[in-house]
C-alpha cells in the first residue's frame, strides 16, 4: 500500500506518467538486441546459444537468416555476442525505418539488412519475395560445416513472402487482406498462409543443409505455438491444407478469392490424401523430405515476459497490480475495451479501506471487423480497443474527479498499431475533456475503425516509432487514490 505522504502528493497528471513508465518496462524487458546478447555467449572455442554448446572446431562459419519486425535488433545482438567465434555471412528481411540503430543502413556483420516492405505497410512485397528467395538460396547452399541461425520475430509472414506454384503475390494479398477485415485471428489467418507459401510451414528447415539449425524466436502469437510463429518456416508444420481449406469455408463461404488460391490447396490436399494412402499400403512416404538437419528452436521473449516486467515496474511505483497474459485470441477488441472499462470503474469504486487493486495489466492481441473500405477511417486495434473502452466510461457516467484518477493506456509492443504511426492510444481526463469540447460522436467512430482520427485530435495518440521487438500487445488501466 502506498503511504498517506504519497496519496497527499500525488499529482493531477500522474497516471497517465505512471502508465506510460509502466508500458515502457514491459517493452524495454524484450528489446531484441539485448535479448539475443543475453541468450548468445562466447568462451574460448565455445559458442553458446540458449545454453546449448558448439564448438569452433565443428564448423567453418555462420549461415545468419531471418525476418520480422526485430530482426534488425536480433541480427546486431547476435554479431555482437559472436562475431568473434566464426565469420558470420547472412540476410534477413526487416521493414524500412528499423535499420537506424544497425551500424549500417545495408548490412551488420556480414549480415545483409533487407528493406523487405514500407513502414507502416505490414503486407507482403516484390522486394519481399526477392529476399526470401535470396534466403531460401543461402540456407540452400550451407554445407555440414556451417551452423546455421535464423532470426525470427512477429511480423514475419509478411516480411517473407514466397508464394507457391500456381499462386501470385495479388492472390495472397488478396486472402491476406480479406481474413484480416472479416475478423480472422493470427492462428486462423498463418493456417492458411503456411499452406500458400514455399517457406512458411517449415520450408527453411526443408531447404537447410547446414550441420545445424538453431532458431531464435521473439513470439508474437499468444501460447508461444512455433508452427505459427511468422508461420513456422524453420518447424514442422502440424496444419495440414484441410485446415486451411476449413478456415476459408467459415470466412469465405461463396468462394469470392482467387480461384488459384482454392486450386493450390485442393491440389496439396489431394497429394497428402494419396501419401497417405501410399503409407497405409507400405510404400515410401513424401519424397520431398530430404536430410533431416539437426533443428533446435528457442523462445528467447514473449508477451508474458513483457507483462511481468511492467508489473515489477508497477509495484516499484506503489501499485497494488494484477497481472493477466491471454493464452490465445481474446476476441473483438471492442469486447476487452468494455471488459477494461469495467475493471477501472470496479477500481476507482472500490471501499478505500480495502487492500484494494489499483493497477491492472494484460497482455494479449484482440481482432478488429474492419468497417467497408468507403467509409473506413485510420486506426488499429489497440486505439479501436481504448475507445471502445472510453465509449463504455461515458455510458457509466463517471464523476469529473473519477476522470482524474483514471488512465487506461493499450500499445502494441512493436510500436505499430494498424497502417498508423502510432503504437496505441491513452485515456485518461484530459483526453476526456478535449473529446467533450469537440463534441466527438464515439459510436460513430468506432463504427468506422476511425479511433486514430479521435485520439490525434484529443490528444491520447500513443507514438513510439519501431521499438526492436514484438511481442503482441500490453495494456496499463490503473487509478490514482481518492483526495
Amino acid at each position: 500500500m502506498r503511504s498517506a505522504k504519497y496519496q497527499e502528493l500525488w499529482p493531477v497528471n500522474k497516471p497517465r506518467q505512471d502508465a506510460t513508465e509502466i508500458w515502457t518496462a514491459g517493452v524495454d524487458s524484450v528489446r531484441a538486441e539485448g535479448l539475443v546478447r543475453r541468450e548468445v555467449q562466447v568462451d574460448g572455442d565455445v559458442l553458446s546459444i540458449h545454453g546449448h554448446a558448439f564448438d569452433r572446431s565443428d564448423f567453418d562459419r555462420i549461415v545468419v537468416v531471418g525476418a520480422g519486425k526485430a530482426a534488425v535488433a536480433m541480427a546486431t545482438g547476435f554479431v555482437g555476442s559472436a562475431a568473434a567465434w566464426r565469420p558470420i555471412t547472412g540476410w534477413v528481411n526487416a521493414p524500412e525505418g528499423t535499420m537506424a540503430d544497425a551500424p549500417s543502413d545495408q548490412q551488420v556483420g556480414g549480415i545483409r539488412l533487407h528493406p523487405a516492405r514500407p513502414a507502416g505497410v505490414n503486407e507482403p512485397t516484390p522486394a519481399g519475395v526477392l529476399g526470401t528467395g535470396r534466403i531460401l538460396d543461402l540456407v540452400a547452399a550451407a554445407s555440414p560445416r556451417d551452423l546455421c541461425v535464423a532470426l525470427i520475430s512477429g511480423g514475419g509472414s509478411a516480411l517473407m513472402p514466397a508464394p507457391a506454384d500456381g499462386v501470385l503475390l495479388a492472390d495472397k494479398l488478396a486472402v491476406t487482406r480479406f481474413l484480416s477485415s472479416a475478423g480472422a485471428d493470427i492462428v486462423q489467418l498463418n493456417t492458411v498462409r503456411k499452406h500458400l507459401s514455399a517457406v512458411k510451414g517449415g520450408g527453411i528447415l526443408r531447404r537447410c543443409r547446414a550441420g545445424h539449425l538453431v532458431t531464435l524466436v521473439l513470439s508474437d502469437v499468444l501460447g508461444d505455438p512455433l508452427d505459427l510463429i511468422a508461420s513456422g518456416p524453420t518447424v514442422a508444420d502440424t496444419s495440414t491444407a484441410k485446415d486451411a481449406i476449413d478456415v476459408l469455408r467459415r470466412f469465405d463461404p461463396d468462394r469470392e478469392l482467387p480461384a488459384a488460391i482454392y486450386q493450390t490447396l485442393e491440389a496439396k490436399q489431394q497429394a497428402a490424401d494419396a501419401v497417405a494412402l501410399d503409407n497405409v499400403a507400405g510404400a515410401v512416404t513424401d519424397p520431398s523430405i530430404g536430410r533431416e538437419v539437426p533443428n533446435s528452436v528457442f523462445v528467447i521473449g514473449n508477451n508474458a515476459v513483457a507483462v511481468d516486467e511492467a508489473g515489477i515496474q508497477a509495484e516499484s511505483l506503489g501499485y497494488n497490480h494484477v497481472m493477466q497474459v491471454a493464452r490465445q485470441c481474446e476476441g473483438a477488441a471492442e469486447d476487452v475495451g468494455h471488459h477494461l472499462a469495467k475493471m477501472i470503474v470496479g477500481m476507482l469504486r472500490s471501499d478505500p479501506a480495502d487492500h484494494r487493486l489499483d493497477c491492472l495489466i494484460t497482455g494479449g492481441e484482440p481482432v478488429v471487423a474492419l468497417a467497408p473500405p468507403e467509409t473506413r477511417g485510420r486506426g488499429g486495434r489497440n486505439q479501436q480497443l481504448v475507445l471502445a473502452a472510453y465509449e463504455a466510461l461515458l455510458k457509466i457516467g463517471l464523476r469529473s474527479e473519477e476522470w482524474d484518477r483514471l488512465c487506461l493506456l493499450s500499445g502494441g509492443t512493436d510500436g505499430e498499431d494498424g497502417p498508423t504511426d502510432a503504437a496505441g492510444a491513452i485515456l485518461d481526463g484530459d483526453v476526456h475533456r478535449r473529446a467533450q469540447a469537440l463534441e466527438w460522436n464515439v459510436a460513430d467512430t468506432l463504427a468506422r475503425n476511425d479511433a486514430y482520427t479521435f485520439f490525434d485530435a484529443a490528444g491520447g495518440l500513443l507514438i513510439t516509432g519501431p521499438t526492436g521487438t514484438n511481442v503482441c500487445d500490453v495494456r496499463v488501466a490503473l487509478v490514482s487514490p481518492p483526495n
